[in-house]
């Protein structure tokens, strides 16, 4: 069962479920994370990248890699520390933050940085647009 905290009746059912419930069960209490808007938002976005000539390190990339050049910049940009690791074969591995965990204001925040990017490289915000993602007035 899942509770939003939203009045004081909800609170109270939260803390009736936690003590009705069986042993062994596990309570988490987090900040709200992304909605569903903001994840098609930000996929909107990635598509527009992918669809775009812009290239990346020589090449044009698809829209999961876009995702995560978009998060590793956003991380960097918001001084959230990064990790790069040598992988099981040798590879190396960039050990980013989940956008599905994000709360909403740094959802936000990764998508206010993605436009950004994608204004400063001329990329066509067209399927954003399209979803209807866009303020009248910047599309």
């Amino acid at each position: 069962m899942r509770y939003i905290l939203i009045n004081d009746q909800i609170r109270r059912n939260a803390c009736r479920a936690i003590q009705e419930a069986p042993e062994g069960h596990t309570v988490t209490i987090a900040p709200k994370t992304r909605s569903n808007e903001q994840n098609a938002k930000l996929h909107a976005i990635l598509s527009d990248l992918a669809s775009s000539e812009l290239k990346w390190a020589g090449k044009r990339r698809d829209k999961d890699e876009w995702k995560a050049i978009v998060i590793s910049g956003h991380a960097v940009a918001t001084d959230l520390p990064g990790e790069v690791i040598p992988g099981i074969e040798g590879e190396f591995v960039a050990i980013r933050e989940s956008s599905a965990r994000m709360s909403v204001a740094r959802s936000s925040s990764l998508i206010e940085y993605a436009i950004a990017f994608c204004v400063g490289h001329d990329v066509d915000l067209r399927e954003t647009r399209r979803g209807g993602f866009m303020d009248a007035r910047a599309a």
